[in-house]
């Protein structure tokens, strides 16, 4: 019986990850533990792919690894035939131990430290994402010492404010990213590099944002994008060949997200790209995107173990788990909205709204508001779907709580892919004054 579309239930009626019993992963792993559903991950790359192979036109899948960056994840990537993305030289290495080529690699960041561009040139990844102009004198600097070249992709804001929260819009003119096309920035800044015979510049990137529920602000960036492609054709001489038009499709948290089918995010992008190119007769350039997101986030579901309850009678009634802010902090980051199920018996009759908090020493520490549970009891297991992104990766030791094991499960198997942090891991680093 299907459940939710993060989750399945077995003939037991406990909720399932992978054709693995939610249960004996917490028994087997410990809580919390962040259990990826493998095959979830593989179908949303089958079905970006599949949106461009039937569109027959040149493209570029890039894994956003911010979402989720580890050893496995780089692998499992990698041998799907995508690249990625890195925003730092952590990234970076992380993404090269993992098996992923250096020429799939593409360096994004707003500030790129000179020895972080310094480590993308000596492994000779495929691009850089130029992002200011102190980047574009950093990677020139680096490029003269190794007598070097590097591809690069100019981002650019094209004025698009999506219908996301405030903290993860990105393409508007005011944000901390990318050159302002309005301004003169943008232009001024493809001169500097078309003049540089260390640099070959490939094409353009613009993001608007992330959790974007609706194709609409896509479609208007890719045709600003090639308007600006057929601008500076006639202006500069600039063939585009690559238009990269970033992330943020949306996924569906809770049964308020009314989200649209991966496929037709892509098929939207595509037919604007189409469209607007022919309109000019410009050369199709080739599409990259960069899903992070929409590859992990449905993927994963974290599992905790309840605690201690505190109810006060027509105030509130709280129900505390083992983890929390540490290992989720999307919540009060972001505002964000989850839902929560018992993984024993997740199709039992609700009897209480409960709101669940973890063991973090803040008030903030929320993890689900207003949550309609069965009557729960201290030990049971309480899973939260859709945690597979800027879960792990935003995970922090605070309260010194270390943070949590991760299991990628598939076709009834777990394998440990993150062991859970020590003690005496979170003390590594420190040196002491004796």
């Amino acid at each position: 019986m299907k459940l939710t579309d993060a989750v399945e239930v077995n003939q037991a009626g406990h909720l399932m990850i992978g054709g693995v019993d939610t249960l004996k992963l917490a028994q087997k792993y410990g809580t919390p533990v962040i259990a990826y559903d493998v095959s979830k991950i593989k179908k949303q790359i089958a079905d970006f792919k599949k949106a461009f192979i039937e569109a027959e036109v040149p493209y570029k899948i890039s894994y956003a690894s911010k979402a989720f960056s580890s050893l496995a994840m780089y692998e499992l990537v990698a041998q799907a035939g995508l690249g990625c993305d890195v925003v730092s030289g952590g990234e970076l290495y992380a993404a090269l131990k993992g098996g992923m080529p250096p020429e799939d690699i593409e360096f994004h960041g707003n500030n790129k430290l000179p020895e972080e561009i310094e480590m993308g040139v000596e492994a000779q990844i495929g691009c850089f994402v130029i992002d200011n102009f102190q980047e574009i004198k950093f990677l020139d600097r680096a490029l003269r010492r190794k007598h070097a070249k590097a591809n690069v992709v100019l981002r650019v804001t094209p004025g698009i404010e999506a219908e996301t929260h405030k903290y993860i819009s990105t393409g508007q003119s005011n944000s901390k990213f990318g050159f302002d096309v309005q301004s003169g920035q943008a232009k001024k800044a493809l001169e500097s590099i078309l003049k540089n015979p260390r640099m070959n510049i490939e094409g353009l990137h613009c993001h608007i944002g992330s959790q974007i529920f609706q194709a609409k602000g896509f479609v208007m960036a890719a045709e600003k994008m090639v308007d600006l492609m057929k601008k500076w054709h006639d202006e500069l001489g600039f063939d585009t060949k690559v238009l990269n038009l970033g992330g943020g499709f949306g996924i569906h948290y809770t049964k308020d997200d009314q989200m649209i089918p991966t496929e037709d995010f892509a098929k939207d992008i595509i037919a604007a790209v189409k469209s607007r190119a022919k309109k000019y007769n410009l050369k199709m350039p080739e599409i990259w995107i960069e899903p992070g997101r929409s590859l992990a986030g449905e993927a994963g579901t974290t599992l905790y173990t309840v605690g201690s309850r505190k109810d006060v009678e027509g105030v509130c009634h709280f129900i505390a788990v083992d983890g929390g802010m540490g290992d989720n902090i999307r919540p009060a980051l972001y505002q964000a909205k989850y839902e929560a199920y018992l993984a024993e018996r997740p199709n039992a009759l609700n009897e209480q709204i409960v709101t669940v908090v973890g063991k973090y020493c803040e008030s903030g520490d929320v993890l689900v508001r207003d949550c309609l549970l069965p009557n729960t009891h201290p030990g049971d297991i309480l899973a939260i779907p859709d945690t597979g992104a800027y879960g792990y990766t935003m995970a922090s030791n605070y309260n010194r709580n270390p943070r949590p094991a991760v299991v990628f499960c598939e076709n009834g198997s777990s394998r440990l892919v993150v062991r859970r942090e020590t003690f005496e891991d979170m003390l590594s680093c420190e040196l002491g004054l004796t």
